[in-house]
């Protein structure tokens, strides 16, 4: 598997990769994404940051996430371990639901980790969706930390924030 950067012409893939998480998630009864999100405009908006990073096995795209520094204003509510604003920001990670259970998000996680060391950063924090027990056993499992639940989205049940100190 090969990670790298998204870019502009990998935007029809990207999307089809999301909505084949999306219908698997929906299948499982995980209503944390549908038809409306993540979306188009805001995968594009992630690859002109240039944050946006796909994995690919054999030329397919079977992975996406966004990784930057940018937090939503209500992890303000969250009593992070790792104080010192040295952190990096896991957000969409998505795997196309025939590659679930191969390891893939663990492997763009460990891509994530290594980016903190690459950037001297010490941490990464994230959030997802209390309906989706899968995601938040996944995490707990590769060492991140359960820090308490924010209200990301209205009309939504709460979100779990979570946290790995890398350095």
């Amino acid at each position: 598997m090969k990670i790298r950067k998204g870019n502009k012409k990998d935007i029809s893939d990207i999307m089809l990769m999301y909505n084949s998480c999306v219908n698997g998630m929906i299948k499982n009864n995980i209503d944390q994404w549908d038809e409306t999100y993540p979306n188009k405009k805001i995968i594009l908006e992630d690859i002109d940051a240039s944050t946006y990073y796909v994995a690919e096995i054999d030329g397919e795209i079977v992975g996406g996430v966004n990784i930057d520094n940018k937090q939503d204003l209500t992890y303000l509510d969250i009593k992070w371990n790792e104080q010192s604003n040295a952190f990096l920001v896991v957000h969409r990670l998505a795997i196309k639901e025939q590659f679930w259970n191969k390891k893939i998000g663990k492997q763009i996680m460990c891509f994530a980790e290594s980016l903190v060391v690459k950037k001297g950063l010490k941490s990464i924090r994230l959030d997802t969706y209390s309906g989706n027990t899968k995601a938040m056993e996944f995490y707990s499992c590769i060492g991140y930390t359960n820090l308490g639940s924010i209200n990301l989205k209205p009309n939504r049940n709460k979100y779990y924030c979570f946290e790995k100190i890398i350095i």
